[in-house]
């Protein structure tokens, strides 16, 4: 496992994900939603990985939600910073990380792989992030 802190700029959320391989080897994708083109993100998940996400002041933290409304995109009210995304399956919380939310977002040096999610049902797409995101703990 590595392990890997990040999140806002402004200190309010933090994170620590841990992968199964070193950040060399990781895969990263650019996903295609509208928010994640005009954010220029770079996420990755791993479902042999965990990650625990905190904040000093959870109102202070906006769970935006879009489309069919299944993920909660966590982005910071104070600083604007996104962290990443998080699901709840049958299994429980799963997330992507935004790699650009990491301290140490250069070691990931794979060029991100677009993805593109439309047309997918509600089942689906829940069952695809149970299988490929990453089991996830938030600390309340």
């Amino acid at each position: 496992m590595t392990t890997h802190s990040g999140g806002c700029h402004c200190g309010n959320l933090r994170l620590t994900l841990r992968l199964s391989q070193s950040p060399e080897a990781t895969k990263t994708r650019a996903c295609g939603c509208s928010f994640c083109r005009a954010n220029q993100t770079k996420t990755t998940s791993d479902p042999n990985g965990s990650v625990d996400i905190w904040a000093k002041d959870w109102s202070q933290v906006e769970r935006y939600r879009f489309g069919t409304a299944t993920a909660d995109f966590l982005i910071c009210k104070r600083c604007g910073i996104y962290i990443g995304a998080a699901a709840e399956t049958e299994s429980g919380w799963c997330s992507v990380t935004n790699l650009n939310s990491l301290d140490d977002r250069a070691l990931f040096v794979n060029a991100p792989t677009s993805t593109v999610h439309d047309g997918e049902t509600v089942e689906s797409r829940i069952a695809r992030r149970a299988a490929n995101w990453t089991p996830t703990v938030f600390h309340i």
